[in-house]
């Protein structure tokens, strides 16, 4: 699926979300949502609303109740790598990853294993279905290995 494609998908899906909740469908929900979808990587509420372009003018109330809204229909998955940081990203066609969160910089990396996501896929449990899962791994970059090892 093409950027633009995946564009369109989330935004016919919120539609659909908002009509079925009867929810207000403004400017800026759809607005944010493209904005959401033009990122590559994690980000915060704040550094969304940086990204905003200049002439659009939404609260930061606004921007963190919008993400909520996001992640009830499940176009942004949330993430709390620590006690102090959340950030968001977009939820894509694309394959599971994980995350590798380094306790010594906070630096967080992705990466994928096929293995270990058909394992816990295949993980039957007892009157529950899961649908969706997250593997965030702690521990210390390389960086931080050598910092360590001073």
């Amino acid at each position: 699926m093409t950027a633009s494609e995946e564009k369109a998908h989330a935004l016919g899906i919120l539609t659909e979300y908002l009509e079925h909740e009867h929810l207000r469908k403004t400017q800026e929900r759809f607005r944010l949502l493209e904005v959401v979808y033009d990122q590559q990587a994690h980000f915060s509420a704040d550094e969304l609303v940086e990204k905003l372009p200049r002439d659009f003018h939404v609260s930061r109330a606004t921007v963190y109740n919008t993400l909520e809204l996001f992640v009830k229909c499940q176009l942004v998955v949330k993430h709390q790598f620590d006690s102090q940081r959340t950030e968001y990203e977009k939820s894509t066609s694309s394959a599971t990853h994980h995350h590798r969160i380094c306790i010594g910089c906070g630096a967080v990396s992705e990466f994928s294993d096929q293995k270990m996501r058909r394992v816990i896929l295949g993980r039957k449990f007892n009157a529950f279905q899961s649908v969706h899962y997250s593997l965030y791994l702690y521990g210390y970059c390389k960086k931080c290995l050598k910092k360590k090892k001073r």
